[in-house]
């Protein structure tokens, strides 16, 4: 959408996307059009020299290696935003980056059917803001938050910047929890899901326990504004596949140990039981660990 705006965006990627999109394009499929872009694209990190801003939207697993070779090669002005599922990944970049590292609450239903293709179905909004109290305090980075909200309103994105934005980091993880997980076991969408009472149940016990591990942990989430979320995602995207259901179907290691995988972790540090995520946790690492071995077949006895 940045670059269909007009500003210079380079992407960063795999080498069978680099090729579909040097090729033919960024083939984009929206439910209000379909559009091929020309965006120069490169396999190596080296391309990140002379950016203002980085969107880092790598899974979880990659963030801390990702984030220790592009440390050298960030421009000193440069703005990095993690747009990215939990909650660690703005403090692991941090870690190794000296410039400003921007939390991104990303709500968007899409998917990449193929090299080179954006399938996108829904929402697309962002929420930003400054990690810590310290960095909210710094007015030089609240003018970059209010010029990065600016630059994606340019691109018809909407931006909202907040104080709470690990908070809405948090919030989004609860409807992770809620959600990926049994669409990934199920191979099904939100809607369906959602539409099933014992389903319902389940979500119910996963968002407790979430809720009690996040105030645990110090985080303000409202009780009724989570399930209220946790409802709106299956009417604003019903046929959406969960990223952890895309990532089994293709047989691609999943985010697991950053959504409910978190909360058995945080659980057990804070001494609360999380009988239910780790229960979907337990069942998903099994499900990954048989997609990931070539030659594993079940057998009937």
């Amino acid at each position: 959408m940045l670059a269909r705006a007009g500003h210079s965006v380079t992407l960063i990627g795999r080498p069978d996307h680099v090729r579909a999109i040097e090729a033919s394009g960024l083939k984009v499929y929206r439910s209000d059009a379909e559009f091929t872009l020309r965006i120069p694209a490169s396999t190596e990190l080296d391309a990140v020299r002379g950016a203002d801003l980085v969107l880092l939207c790598v899974k979880s697993r990659d963030t801390e290696e990702l984030a220790r070779r592009m440390a050298p090669l960030l421009a000193p002005g440069a703005v990095v935003m993690s747009l990215q599922n939990g909650v660690e990944n703005p403090a692991a970049i941090a870690r190794h980056v000296r410039q400003p590292v921007v939390p991104t609450a990303v709500y968007v239903a899409t998917a990449m059917p193929g090299p080179g293709e954006v399938r996108h179905f829904g929402r697309g909004e962002l929420v930003i803001g400054p990690a810590t109290p310290g960095e909210a305090a710094d007015p030089a980075l609240r003018a970059r938050l209010q010029d990065i909200a600016a630059l994606f309103a340019t691109a018809g994105v909407p931006v909202q910047v907040s104080d709470a934005v690990m908070d809405e980091l948090w919030a989004k993880l609860l409807v992770n929890c809620a959600y990926n997980a049994i669409s990934a076991l199920t191979q099904q969408p939100y809607g369906p899901m959602a539409a099933l009472a014992p389903i319902r149940e389940l979500q119910e016990q996963l968002v407790r326990e979430v809720l009690e591990v996040a105030h645990a942990d110090g985080r303000a989430l409202d009780p009724q504004r989570a399930r209220a979320s946790v409802e709106q995602i299956a009417r604003s995207m019903p046929g959406q596949l969960s990223s952890t259901a895309q990532d089994l179907a293709r047989g691609k290691p999943t985010e697991i140990d950053d959504l409910n995988g978190l909360i058995v972790r945080r659980g057990a540090a804070l001494g609360i039981a999380t009988p239910a995520n780790q229960s979907l946790y337990a069942l998903v690492k099994l499900a990954e660990t048989a997609r990931l071995q070539p030659g594993v077949s079940a057998t009937p006895a």
